[in-house]
């Protein structure tokens, strides 16, 4: 009887320490998750576009820049060596934007994942996670 009961006292005590373990591992994968990559690591994986000047549909310009956060340094790479793509996306998309549609946090967000999609489109691997608005002016 004895030996049963210390088996048994055995077994739960390992089976706590695997439920435990199990428990402490899901939580450490959880934060990381939950963390996301640095400040470091989406600096060197960002790419700036420098300031761009075009005619928005109608009589006025726009002069813009941005910055866009990519999900690696070799997908940066590739953007830097398709800059000329990247600039020809946005220009197109810009000349095609009266600056009513550019109003407000609705219109720059909205113009902001209008590029995210069609960049993400010519990149044959990777992808853009984000792209930010830098300075913008309308006139």
């Amino acid at each position: 009887m004895r030996s049963k009961l210390l088996t048994f006292i055995i077994f739960l005590m390992i089976s706590v320490a695997a439920i435990a373990f199990a428990y402490f591992y899901h939580l450490n994968h959880q934060a990381e998750a939950v963390n996301g990559p640095t400040v470091d690591e989406i600096v060197e994986s960002s790419l700036e576009i420098p300031e761009i000047v075009t005619n928005l549909r109608g009589d006025e310009y726009i002069r813009v820049s941005f910055t866009i956060e990519t999900d690696s340094e070799e997908t940066k790479s590739e953007l830097e060596k398709l800059d000329f793509r990247v600039n020809n996306i946005i220009i197109k998309h810009l000349s095609n934007l009266e600056s009513e549609e550019l109003e407000g946090l609705e219109g720059k967000t909205r113009l902001e994942n209008d590029l995210k999609e069609q960049i993400n489109e010519v990149l044959p691997g990777g992808k853009v996670v984000k792209v930010y608005i830098t300075s913008i002016v309308i006139q």
